[in-house]
């Protein structure tokens, strides 16, 4: 009797835990929490956000939703679990997300966009010239960052023309501040004003106005987006063994790391190829195509990508969503 007593309990206890066990894997959809998403403002963010809400949603029932703000309040917002995703984290760039992760209350998984590039740019006629154009070069001897103190006057600023206009990021993106900080480190803060459009479309504007124009621009840029299919640009040397290698991970809060398993799997695996990438954020911008829109078309056109990510089942109420 004591025997089969013990038996009936160590069984009872195996199956507490078992279902405890399942019921952490796949329960915070089933509970009803809703899977909060870092609303990010800049195209590719976009994209990879809303193509992850879709997969989510439709293939695992999960409520989602997404929540505007720069990328250091959201990247705080992660750490207090306050939002559970973060689709595109450029991993070691920023302190908030540096601090969170040493704490333990962040992790990144997977590696949502392979390729990746950032940098100080000008377009190619500045160096070169452009004969069909009949541009001049202006600045036949820039190659890297360092040079830049000889000819803030060919990127005159505007507003103060004694000095030279560098386009940083929108103040609040982690790459303003990296940008503000190399100012100073080569010596470039009393001769180039750090000038901060509002937003990312007010940078690409800017941009590509002085591109059409044929004007010499310095700025802040990066990769994947689609600008650098619009504009033959030439980024510029930084220090040697300076080493700015890329690495971006779908950022995921603790909690939601630790008691949505079979989430983060599909999160972990979620990969899109950047030339394919590159080609739909610049039919997002040629064909004016809302993120939430290309995100669907993208899924419709490209199973042979994602199928891979989620389980059969999964894949299946995704088609039948589409």
């Amino acid at each position: 009797m004591t025997i089969t007593k013990a038996l009936l309990s160590t069984t009872f206890s195996i199956g507490l835990l078992a279902c405890a066990g399942a019921s952490q894997a796949a329960g915070w959809c089933e509970s009803g929490k809703p899977v909060k998403f870092a609303g990010l403002n800049w195209e590719s963010g976009m994209l990879l956000t809303e193509v992850m809400q879709f997969v989510l949603k439709n293939g695992y029932g999960c409520d989602t939703d997404s929540l505007p703000g720069n990328s250091i309040s959201m990247e705080n917002a992660l750490s207090s679990n306050d939002i559970q995703v973060f689709a595109e984290e450029w991993v070691g760039r920023s302190e908030v997300w540096n601090k969170a992760q040493a704490a333990g209350k962040v992790v990144g998984v997977g590696s949502p966009v392979v390729g990746a590039v950032e940098g100080w740019y000008v377009p190619r006629y500045v160096i070169e010239g452009d004969a069909k154009r009949k541009l001049e070069a202006k600045a036949p001897n820039l190659k890297s960052i360092a040079d830049l103190g000889q000819y803030a006057q060919v990127f005159k600023d505007p507003e103060e023309p004694d000095k030279g206009r560098f386009y940083n990021c929108p103040a609040g993106w982690t790459c303003e501040l990296d940008n503000s900080q190399m100012l100073k480190s080569y010596g470039l803060e009393n001769s180039y004003t750090n000038f901060r459009p509002g937003t990312g479309p007010a940078l690409d504007a800017a941009v590509l106005s002085s591109y059409k124009r044929g004007e010499p621009i310095l700025f802040y840029y990066w990769s994947p987006t689609p600008l650098m299919g619009q504009a033959d640009l030439v980024k510029l040397d930084e220090k040697p063994g300076v080493d700015k290698s890329v690495t971006i991970k779908v950022g995921v809060s603790k909690t939601f790391h630790e008691q949505a398993p079979e989430l983060v799997a599909v999160l972990e695996k979620v990969n899109l190829p950047i030339d394919l990438l590159n080609q739909n954020l610049a039919r997002m911008t040629r064909d004016r195509i809302e993120s939430a829109e290309l995100a669907k078309a993208f899924l419709k056109e490209h199973p042979e990508v994602w199928h891979s990510w989620v389980s059969e089942d999964a894949a299946k109420k995704v088609d039948a969503a589409l």
